[in-house]
Parts: structure tokens; C-alpha cells; sequence
């Protein structure tokens, strides 16, 4: 099928959508983490076929993205089964008027229609975006990258198998065919046949949707994740989140790409960040971490000299860009000029400190203590995400299923006119 003729589809699947219960979008999103346990062999094939003709032209911790294992698929199914546990968000009374004439005004939450999703090489979006939008009763059309497109076919064929087990059409989830940029535009431009565009990606993709979408599109997942170690900070603490927010798994928006030092314990603080992510990472046969440091850090310990674009870059590798800052004020001055507005942490025993940080610090996770590899739909307790929005109209941070929904006025009345 052509883009067009899928949206068509898409649009023609909006009713039944609309209209299904709770019972039966649960139903069927058991149906859909079933076969997609059941489908794990077929689906596990078709990512070692995308492995097999991605390597060599990416990264292995790209490939690390792209690749899908027993373990991940079943956490996939899970994070479906997940989504049918959480309360149904289509119907919920938002707000209720009752007006001096008698008429009654109530807030209702409602599904957007036809949300699409334009994503590159992380198979597990697939049943993500399709759980997410069924439980909210939106129609999914999901546009995924080449390099994944065999993985994200059968992930969606056994999506399809637990819609039709559950009597809900096909149509619902849906899986662009071409990979070009030419089915991107095409979503883009869908106006009247799109009715929410989330592009999830790099910085390029999310870039081009933002600049040229003609339907509503929400800004998402470009991520420059800062952590500032305070001078009041627990050292020990400090080194077990930086190694955690940067290497736990650098290829994902939510991992730490800058770190920011006070001044006052650069000198004590960054040999110790040296030897736990270069030197000890080395010696215990881990991929160490390329350090790109500021002059100030650079005058501490080795590494590589921080070129002009390096704390405006997003690696999703082992670099981490280093810099030394005059406390909290020049911590939040620093981030102000170069995060994206996605995840952003303070480690520091001091609680004006953090205080300040949180408040000087705009973007839409704030951490203290914490890594920022937790902003992530599972761990917000939102079941998955659809994306991590970095916008501020209507959708800010992980976006669950409230986020997927848009509201209408219902007025009863008994006869009143005006």
C-alpha cells in the first residue's frame, strides 16, 4: 500500500477506535503482548537480518539500539500488558461547570484520531507506540527507519494478529511501507489525515518535522543531559551516577552527554572521574569514555580538548564533555545555553542547593541525586512512552497516555437558549 492509502485506512479505522471500552482495548492489548511473545522467533530473525545489513555502517552501540534479543522482546510484551493495567484515559471527566441557567459544561478527554510516528532504528518504539495508542483510542500509522524496517514488519504483524483476536480492525496499527524521505514528507503534509505527527530520533529528523510539518507535530527526544556535581556532593555518589547516566546505555536520549564540575573540588573530583571512566573502565575490559574537557578541566587531568561544538552535541557514544563552573548560578547558566531541555541533574548534599537548581533549571525532568536515564516512560510509572516531549504546549517529558489525548466541552441542557 501506498502512504496515502494507508492513512485512508487509517481514517477509516478512527470509529471503531473511538468508540471501543475498556474491556475491549484491554483485551486486545493482551492479545497483542501474547503474539508478540508468540511471534519471537519470526521476530528475532527479521532483526538479525537488519543486524546483519546494518553492520559496518553503524556504530556498535548504534547497533546495540537496533538489536532485539529474548530478553528485550519480552520486555516489549510486557510494557504492553503494562499499558492495559493503567486507567483508561478516553472519558475521564476533566472538569464539570454547572452554570447559573442550568446548563451543565463538562471537560471530557478524548483521543486524538491518527497519531504517526516517525522513528529511526529502536524496534521496541513499534509495540510502544502501538500499545500507547490503542489504550488512549488513537489509530497508530508508525514510519520507521531502513535500518530497522524488517524487525518493526514483524513486531506490527503480531501486533495486527492480537487486534484481529480482539475484533478490533488491523488498520489500527499500521506500518509505512516506504522508508524515504519521501513517506516522511508525506506524513507531514497529511493535513486532515494526520491528526498528531511525533518524530523520535536525532536531532536531523526532529528538526526537519518541527520545521516542516503542516500538521500538528510535538517536539521530542533530542537529548543534552547535564549532570553538576556540587561542591557539597557526595563524591562516591556523584561517580556512581555519572557512570551510570553516561554508560548504562549511551545510544538513548535520556544518557548523560555533559558534565559540569564546581570549581572548588574540580582538582580532587576529576582525577576520580578519570579513573572510574577512563582508567578503571580500561582495566576491567569495559569501553572506556572519551573525555572532551574545558580549559579548566583540561588543566586538571588528560583528555581531549572540548572543541567548540562539543557541549552542544548529542554523542549517543562513550564521550562525555567535561567543563568547570562557579557553582549552581554558573552550573544553570551553563545548561540555559546548551541543553535541549530534556533531562538535567544536580548531585549535592546541600538542599538550598538543589532547590536553586531546580528552579534556575528549565527543562522538563529535573534530577537530585538521581541518574537521568529514569526519565523514561516505564519508570514514571506511565507504562512506556510514546516520546520524551521537550516542548512546553500540551505535552512536556514523557509522554504516556494523557498526553495522547486532547479534550472536548459536552453541554446538557433543558432547553436553554440564548
Amino acid at each position: 500500500m501506498t502512504t496515502r492509502e494507508i492513512l485512508l485506512a487509517a481514517q477509516a479505522a478512527r470509529p471503531a477506535l473511538r468508540c471501543a471500552g475498556t474491556e475491549t482495548k484491554n483485551a486486545a492489548l493482551l492479545a497483542m503482548a501474547d503474539s508478540l511473545w508468540g511471534g519471537r522467533a519470526a521476530i528475532l530473525a527479521a532483526n538479525g537480518e537488519d543486524i546483519a545489513a546494518a553492520r559496518g555502517s553503524i556504530s556498535e552501540v548504534m547497533l546495540d539500539r537496533l538489536a532485539l534479543t529474548e530478553e528485550r522482546v519480552a520486555a516489549m510484551a510486557e510494557g504492553v500488558r503494562q499499558v492495559a493495567a493503567l486507567p483508561d484515559p478516553v472519558g475521564r471527566v476533566l472538569r464539570t461547570v454547572e452554570r447559573p441557567n442550568g446548563l451543565t459544561i463538562r471537560r471530557l478527554s478524548v483521543p486524538m484520531g491518527v497519531v504517526a510516528i516517525i522513528y529511526e532504528s529502536r524496534p521496541n518504539v513499534t509495540s510502544d507506540a502501538a500499545a500507547l495508542a490503542l489504550k488512549s483510542g488513537n489509530v497508530c500509522v508508525l514510519r520507521g527507519g531502513k535500518e530497522a524496517f524488517r524487525s518493526a514488519h514483524a513486531i506490527v504483524e503480531a501486533l495486527r494478529e492480537g487486534l484481529a483476536e480482539a475484533g478490533l480492525p488491523r488498520e489500527a496499527v499500521s506500518l509505512v511501507q516506504d522508508t524515504t524521505r519521501q513517506s516522511a514528507r508525506e506524513l507531514m503534509e497529511a493535513v486532515g489525515l494526520v491528526d498528531l505527527l511525533i518524530p523520535r530520533g536525532g536531532a536531523g529528523l526532529i528538526r526537519s518535522c518541527v520545521e516542516n510539518a503542516l500538521v500538528p507535530c510535538i517536539q521530542t527526544g533530542t537529548g543534552i543531559c547535564h549532570v553538576y556535581v556540587d561542591r557539597d556532593a557526595d563524591p562516591d555518589m556523584a561517580l556512581d551516577i555519572i557512570e551510570n547516566a553516561k554508560t548504562s546505555r549511551p545510544s538513548v536520549c535520556n544518557a548523560e552527554e555533559v558534565c559540569l564540575v564546581h570549581r572548588d573540588i574540580a582538582e580532587d573530583f576529576l582525577p576520580r572521574l578519570k579513573r572510574r571512566l577512563v582508567d578503571g573502565r580500561l582495566a576491567a575490559g569495559l569501553q572506556p569514555v572519551e573525555l572532551r574537557l574545558d580549559r579548566a578541566a583540561a588543566a586538571v587531568i588528560d583528555g581531549v580538548p572540548a572543541g567548540e561544538a562539543d557541549f552542544d552535541t548529542e554523542f549517543l557514544d562513550y564521550i562525555l564533555a567535561v567543563g568547570v563552573v562557579d557553582g549552581v548560578e554558573g552550573a544553570a547558566g551553563h545548561i540555559s545555553a546548551h541543553s535541549t531541555g530534556h533531562s538535567d541533574a544536580i548531585v549535592t548534599a546541600n538542599a538550598a542547593a538543589a532547590e536553586r537548581f531546580i528552579a534556575l533549571v528549565d527543562s522538563a525532568a529535573v534530577y537530585w541525586n538521581a541518574s537521568t536515564r529514569f526519565t523514561d516512560g516505564g519508570e514514571f510509572a506511565l507504562g512506556c512512552e510514546m516520546g520524551i516531549s521537550t516542548q512546553k504546549l500540551h505535552a512536556r517529558g514523557p509522554m504516556g497516555l494523557e498526553e495522547l489525548c486532547s479534550y472536548k466541552y459536552v453541554i446538557e441542557g433543558t432547553g436553554q437558549t440564548r
